[in-house]
């Protein structure tokens, strides 16, 4: 990945990155993530000067893409973390409620449609923190659990892979060059449906490390409709990594 460089539109500048791909020939492509974020995937041998003038020809889809981002983004709060507020699990909803005990070292807890926190202190910052842990504690057994069952299903996979958790900023997940999956421990507020199809995703990268059509036909006959739930992931993203 490149340094990012800048799209001059009018008044804006647009960061964007440049991913080399050696599998691509000719083609640029140019991606907006659903947080805003500008993607160019070039060829590695493709010039600079050739690599800004297809952004610059894109440049008002690129704005279009950029400002649609943002205003999803900006109708969504900061969380208070009281009680009332409604926090996400698996796709489901839950309202939150946070009980004040001098006794409690700090635990959450699903009882019914609730995620209660008992807690001695119960300021935004202490109960964001009892519920960012409960959080990555459900999402390092759901997804250990999951990457085992799709591991066993895959005929490319001898065996299950080492995973780890990173908060991404655009990312849902990712695949290392030594065969370690990385997933956002933000996704397990998400339907299981996406879940899987992150997964599988993932795992498809360790037998085609690109996004060749070689690719996505081996995640499309494993995780058929991906379709969906990618576009489902993708226009909840502001709503999951809101904490």
């Amino acid at each position: 990945m490149s340094p990012k460089h800048i799209l001059a539109y009018g008044d804006e500048r647009i960061p964007y990155e440049v991913k080399f791909d050696p599998s691509r020939k000719t083609r640029i492509a140019i991606h907006v993530e659903p947080d805003g974020s500008v993607i160019v995937d070039a060829p590695s041998d493709q010039p600079d000067e050739m690599i800004q003038k297809a952004v610059h020809k894109r440049s008002r889809w690129i704005m279009d893409h950029v400002a649609e981002a943002r205003d999803r983004f900006s109708h969504v709060r900061p969380k208070a973390y009281v009680s009332g507020e409604e926090v996400l699990y698996l796709g489901r909803r839950y309202m939150l409620k946070v009980v004040q005990d001098d006794a409690a070292t700090g635990t959450a807890r699903l009882r019914g449609n609730r995620l209660e926190i008992s807690t001695k202190f119960t300021d935004a910052g202490k109960v964001r923190g009892i519920v960012r842990a409960w959080y990555r504690l459900r999402a390092r057994d759901y997804f250990a659990k999951l990457i085992d069952k799709q591991s066993a299903a895959l005929p490319w996979i001898a065996q299950a892979p080492p995973f780890r958790m990173l908060e991404m900023t655009r990312q849902w997940g990712s695949c290392s060059p030594q065969g370690q999956v990385i997933l956002n421990p933000h996704l397990i507020k998400a339907p299981r449906a996406c879940i899987e199809y992150v997964i599988i995703h993932e795992l498809a990268h360790l037998k085609h490390h690109d996004h060749s059509p070689e690719f996505f036909d081996l995640v499309g006959r494993h995780a058929p409709g991906w379709e969906k739930p990618k576009k489902l992931l993708d226009g909840m993203v502001e709503v999951l990594v809101n904490d």
